[in-house]
């Protein structure tokens, strides 16, 4: 008995879309392994830096991310912002967002405060948190943006008190007319309140990536192969 391969042509199209399918997405999870790679690495290395003093001066965001910051000046009270659906250790709450006003400048940086948790009773109910008066020093972590959650449709502009889902400092500059920096600062220090300040972490998880990876280069192959021995298979029983 002779083997014989069977060219069919609808299997084999069916094959090139999932052998490509799985290189294009394999090639794209290591593609975000490496961008992981490479944050971690200026991770380490900036956090290692010592704290930058934001003292109103222009700042390049890029430069900053990830740097260890501190600023002092006074918290624009009349202007709190709650970012919405921020779960901590299973609760569901907020984190708190507010412009602080450098010194002797007339620039704001963004700083989220901490997470305060939500009123169970009544959903939209923004908390009461103290708000240090006067000049007071923060420290923390200088970040682009706060990590974003889904938002259907177009979220109005932000205003004083509101429960929003997402901000960034160029939105809230043209909401508030307040010159902002464009970046936020995660607070770290204590200031004598109540909030929460377990910040998350980037995710740099390369092992997930290049698990994925493996997952999507070994559909490709099984495909290819599939394709092949079913091939011979065809062509045997064809023979027979």
């Amino acid at each position: 008995m002779r083997l014989r391969f069977r060219f069919r042509t609808i299997p084999f199209l069916a094959t090139l879309v999932l052998v490509a399918v799985g290189i294009l997405l394999g090639n794209w999870q290591v593609r975000r392994a490496a961008e992981k790679t490479m944050l971690q690495a200026r991770l380490t290395q900036r956090t290692a830096l010592p704290p930058l003093v934001l003292d109103g001066t222009p700042v390049d965001p890029a430069a900053v991310e990830y740097r260890r910051v501190v600023v002092t000046g006074e918290f624009v009270s009349n202007w709190p912002l709650f970012l919405d659906n921020r779960p901590l250790e299973g609760r569901t709450g907020f984190v708190l967002l507010m412009p602080f006003r450098i010194a002797g400048s007339d620039d704001v940086v963004l700083v989220e405060r901490g997470w305060v948790p939500r009123d169970p009773a009544v959903h939209d109910r923004v908390p009461q948190v103290a708000t240090p008066s006067g000049r007071t020093t923060i420290e923390g972590l200088a970040i682009l943006h706060p990590a974003r959650v889904m938002e259907l449709g177009k979220a109005p502009p932000p205003r004083p008190g509101a429960i929003v889902q997402n901000v960034d400092p160029a939105g809230f500059a043209q909401a508030s007319s307040l010159r902002t920096l464009p970046v936020l600062v995660e607070q770290t220090n204590a200031d004598g309140s109540d909030l929460t300040r377990k910040w998350p972490a980037p995710a740099v998880d390369v092992d997930r990536n290049k698990g994925y990876a493996f997952q999507w280069y070994a559909l490709a192959a099984m495909a290819f192969l599939f394709f092949v021995i079913t091939g011979f298979r065809s062509g045997t029983k064809q023979a027979g």
